[in-house]
């Protein structure tokens, strides 16, 4: 039996199998709403890339975003929008559906496209970004403003107020994004957190603001949904996160009633060092998982089924994320079951397409 699609339940959602299509950001939304793409994107995922997918970087202000393309969710058009692209998804699609819940901190104010450079202060699109400390991301970036007390209770209701409308637009699932150098990495980190008060120095302190933005958000999120982080283990950079105080926030996080982690690493600053391999993130996931028993999920570099059954196998993770992956094969999951030898659903409109219909499948068998 393959440990890869046996289900899984996470407080009163069951998931078919343990496959999850991680947030990919597509950079062409406008004002923070969704259009035909992301209908035809996230609507194509849905219908067999994995057994739960969850929606782009969704970003809870205008400051917020990380570039002039990214969605958001603090408006009734945006949720107008989404509710569009989430119906089409629940009526023809198979997965269940989260979304993943974030604020850019000082890498927002870019340019559109993955790893875009900020747009210029003279810029009229541009805007002040915010952070724990006074500390530019980069040369050639701007200094993003200090948060002081106001500021760290807006962004927390924003936080709020976001998650409120994901559960009205009827989300399964929730992740708040701790990850990749964004705001609330930047709290974590030393690198990027220099306060002198109550969120800043000790480890207990760093990680103070981001646990109570998921308190709060717990408690208007319904108990019998989950909610999760999304975190970097490493900064890759010494004098950094690390992976020892990945544990310890995974461990505060888990009595907080956190529900998974989802293990990725990096994006704090332009000075990691990253050696990539396949699968090079998972050994972050397999530490956590130990030290804690908290539900852990790997991504980075998996792209085959039975390197991904392997890693549920060993107990290395409870579920496995996949995003380039999914990119190139809007069809993962299905072409995973063929290859270990399952029967997924398949939506009824491609069904002919299913390997009980047609001998012709077994060419997107791996070898």
């Amino acid at each position: 039996m393959s440990q890869l699609f046996s289900p899984i339940e996470l407080r009163g959602l069951t998931i078919a199998n343990r496959i999850v299509v991680a947030p990919m950001c597509q950079y062409i939304a406008e004002d923070g709403v969704m259009n035909d793409w992301h209908l035809v994107h996230l609507g194509g995922l849905s219908m067999g890339a994995g057994g739960l997918l969850i929606t782009e970087a969704t970003h809870v202000s205008h400051e917020g975003r990380i570039s002039i393309g990214c969605l958001g969710l603090w408006n009734d058009a945006q949720m107008a929008a989404e509710r569009r692209v989430l119906d089409f998804c629940r009526t023809h699609g198979t997965a269940k559906i989260g979304i993943q819940i974030a604020h850019a901190g000082r890498k927002a104010s870019t340019h559109a496209g993955g790893n875009a450079p900020p747009l210029p202060e003279n810029d009229p699109r541009a805007w002040q970004t915010l952070a724990p400390s006074a500390i530019a991301y980069d040369d050639g970036w701007p200094t993003p403003k200090a948060m002081d007390a106001a500021d760290l209770t807006q962004v927390k209701e924003q936080f709020v107020e976001s998650t409120r409308r994901a559960e009205t637009l009827g989300f399964d699932l929730a992740q708040l994004h701790l990850a990749h150098g964004y705001l609330l990495h930047q709290f974590l980190s030393p690198l990027s957190n220099q306060r002198d008060d109550q969120y800043g120095g000790s480890l207990e302190d760093r990680i103070r603001y981001p646990l109570e933005v998921f308190n709060a958000c717990r408690a208007v999120w319904p108990e019998n949904k989950p909610l999760g982080i999304r975190i970097s283990a490493t900064d890759w950079v010494d004098g950094g996160w690390d992976l020892q105080q990945s544990i310890e926030l995974a461990q505060a996080f888990k009595v907080a009633g956190c529900d998974f982690i989802d293990v990725s690493s990096g994006g704090l600053s332009p000075l990691q060092k990253i050696t990539l391999k396949a699968g090079y993130q998972v050994e972050f996931a397999s530490a956590i998982r130990q030290a804690t028993g908290l539900n852990t999920w790997a991504v980075g570099l998996i792209t085959g089924a039975q390197q991904a059954e392997r890693i549920i196998a060993n107990g290395e993770a409870d579920m496995i994320a996949i995003a380039r992956a999914a990119m190139a094969d809007p069809r993962w999951m299905q072409h995973a079951a063929l290859t270990l030898g399952v029967r997924v659903e398949f939506p009824k409109q491609y069904i002919r397409a299913h390997p009980d219909k047609w001998p012709g499948a077994t060419t997107f068998k791996e070898k």
